[in-house]
């Protein structure tokens, strides 16, 4: 049997067919046309956005640094032009070659050398390597030169951080150096390669203010990321400058003459805490780390045992000897344990405990010349019968064993002991001997000479809690109380609540150390200590000579020491101490000076060394010195090249 088909019947097959494919093929169109509108017109502004951010690099660019200042205008650091090598592989023949003929004009080390065949192989072919930086004038000269033989080499210019004054100041300065894991904290300018932060001194403590705040620089590039053409630059906002309280001229006089000697010199203005001079010595320079020390530098530094990397101003502690007699004193007088014009009798040796010694016989002596005299015996006495805890309050008030808040990175507080104290950390009692160690400022008291300048700061100006101050606020009145006409910024400071009869019989003591027939400067009867007015008006100094063993001593070694100092190892020699203020009869300037493990004692070795400081001090007068902010601000940032004082973008 066969099946017969119709025409009618294939066509009508044929047409449901053809309506089905031709619907599906509309729907297909439809749908192609709606997403096409979708990507086209609807999410336009998106993908135009992400085209735009292929084709467009946005690059941070690096604020410059604000400068640091002394108190009239004088850069102490600033930026400076420097000069850096790069390489960019692609135009470069030969790498090896390249580099073997640069050796021969800049020194390469095979560190460097490895380094950068490192980074040839990380990064493309196009982006510019760095080879050195900080090269000298003639150094880039030299490249520039030879620059048809040096395919690839190019000669970039940007800012490097600069130290006018290289060692002065380092402690007090700090440095800046490259940004480390624990530095990153969000902010993109960490980032950026090669940027450096401040990490020591003023630079740390204030770096975000010197940092300032990053501008943008828009590059074309194509799909490889080559950078064809400059679209758009926003400079950056350039960091504060901080104006410090230092005077240049004194911090370099205090350095220059503390010479070779391990020491420390604080320069203090009694009435505004205005601190003209922290010195701390060995120091090293700044402006090495700023390049980066290579590893013996940074060895002789760490092996050194003079400790060149501690500010010793603030970070290192003594026994402050002597010194502390002036705190003793002012606790006997406010709890009347003894009368000013009551005597002690001296032969040599504490009558109680004839372990204890004085440095020599001064027969009978009242407080003055108990002072004046240094005399150890005097001060055991009171000692006892104050007991410790007297004079730590005492001590506390005069600003020692506690952080002086100048914020300064290390700072430490030192001690000031008390029975509590001894209970607490040695689970053991306190004795009288240790009374009688804390009398003449041995035993377990320590202090730093930021505290010791802060102290005599205090008596000089007649028991006036004056703080010292690093920082000068940017114009006058930032500060609530009274103005100082000499110096036009506000500052105020509580009482102290010390009689005034107390504060002026300390004075006549410190007074007659070196002025008086016996004090107990060894240069006193010749007047060596007595200060030069070069217009002829007489500059009188008052001080206190401090000596403080860091050993115990016996009879013997004492005695071969004292004839011959220089038998006893450097490390187990006595500190030397010296405390002043001047003019006496008008205080303004107070100075500390500690000079580690000394050939003598303090009247021998740290008063001239104050002397010749004050005098010098006493010539400008600073803080009588008026500033204006006009010279603050039309001092120039010297050597900046570009005009924004911002580095040229890299070479692309």
């Amino acid at each position: 049997m066969s099946i017969t088909t119709r025409d009618g019947d294939w066509t009508k097959m044929f047409s449901r067919r053809a309506a089905v494919l031709g619907g599906f093929q509309a729907a297909m169109v439809m749908t192609l046309v709606g997403r096409m509108y979708y990507l086209q017109v609807v999410q336009s502004d998106k993908y135009k956005m992400l085209a735009e951010n292929n084709r467009i690099n946005i690059q941070l660019l690096a604020p410059p640094r604000g400068r640091i200042l002394d108190r009239f205008g004088e850069p102490l650091a600033y930026n400076k032009q420097q000069f850096q090598v790069l390489v960019i592989p692609e135009r470069a023949l030969k790498i090896s070659s390249t580099l073997d003929t640069l050796a021969r004009l800049v020194e390469l080390s095979e560190n460097e050398r490895e380094r950068i065949k490192k980074e040839v192989g990380r990064k493309r072919s196009f982006v510019p390597i760095t080879i050195k930086e900080n090269l000298t004038w003639d150094e880039m000269a030299r490249i520039q030169v030879n620059a048809p033989d040096l395919p690839g080499i190019i000669i970039d210019e940007g800012l490097t951080r600069y130290y006018p004054h290289g060692q002065d100041s380092a402690h007090l300065l700090g440095y800046v150096a490259a940004v480390d894991e624990a530095d990153l904290n969000g902010d993109p300018l960490l980032q950026l390669p090669g940027y450096r932060i401040g990490k020591d001194g003023v630079e740390k403590i204030y770096d975000p203010q010197l940092r300032g705040k990053g501008g943008t620089l828009q590059v074309e590039v194509n799909a490889f990321g080559r950078a064809i053409r400059e679209l758009e630059r926003q400079e950056g906002e350039a960091g504060t400058d901080v104006i410090l309280t230092i005077d240049e001229r004194i911090q370099s006089f205090a350095a220059r003459r503390v010479g070779e000697e391990s020491a420390s010199v604080v320069v203090m203005d009694v009435y505004t805490g205005d601190l003209l001079a922290m010195v701390s010595n060995p120091s090293f320079d700044s402006n090495a780390f700023s390049r980066g020390l290579t590893t013996d530098e940074w060895k002789g530094l760490v092996t050194d045992d003079h400790k060149p990397l501690l500010n010793k101003v603030v970070s290192a502690t003594y026994s402050p000897g002597s010194t502390f007699k002036l705190v003793v004193t002012l606790a006997a007088l406010e709890h009347n344990v003894i009368l000013p014009e009551q005597t002690c009798f001296c032969n040599g040796r504490d009558p109680k405990i004839p372990q204890f010694q004085c440095h020599k016989v001064h027969g009978s002596v009242n407080m003055v010349r108990a002072i004046s005299t240094s005399c150890d015996i005097y001060f055991y006495e009171v000692a006892r019968r104050l007991g410790p805890d007297k004079i730590a309050a005492m001590a506390k008030r005069l600003g020692l064993g506690q952080i002086s808040q100048v914020g300064l990175p290390g700072e430490k507080a030192g001690l000031i002991p008390t029975e509590a104290w001894k209970k607490a950390a040695r689970k053991e009692r306190w004795t009288t001997g240790e009374t009688m160690n804390t009398g003449i400022g041995q035993g377990y008291v320590s202090v730093t000479p930021l505290q010791l300048a802060t102290m005599v700061s205090r008596i000089a100006n007649g028991s006036v809690a004056v703080k010292p101050r690093l920082v000068r606020p940017a114009s006058p009145g930032v500060q609530a109380g009274t103005v100082l006409p000499d110096d036009g910024v506000s500052v105020t400071f509580e009482s102290l609540d010390i009689p005034a009869a107390h504060v002026a019989i300390l004075k006549q003591g410190m007074f007659d150390v070196i002025n008086g027939p016996a004090g107990a400067t060894t240069a006193a009867s010749n007047g060596k200590l007595r200060l030069k007015d070069p217009t002829g008006k007489p500059w009188l100094m008052s001080g206190k000579t401090g000596t403080a063993q860091v050993r115990s001593l016996s009879d013997a070694e004492r005695e071969t020491f004292k004839k011959n100092p220089e038998l006893n190892p450097w490390k187990l020699r006595d500190n030397a101490f010296f405390v002043c203020f001047a003019p006496s009869d008008a205080p303004r300037y107070a100075i500390a000076v500690v000079v580690d493990h000394a050939l003598g004692g303090g009247g021998a070795f740290a008063a001239p060394i104050a002397r010749d400081i004050m005098e010098e001090v006493l010539r400008l007068d600073p803080s009588r010195t008026p500033r204006t902010e006009d010279q603050i601000a039309s001092t120039p940032m010297p050597d900046v090249s570009p005009a924004t004082g911002l580095p040229p973008s890299p070479p692309t």
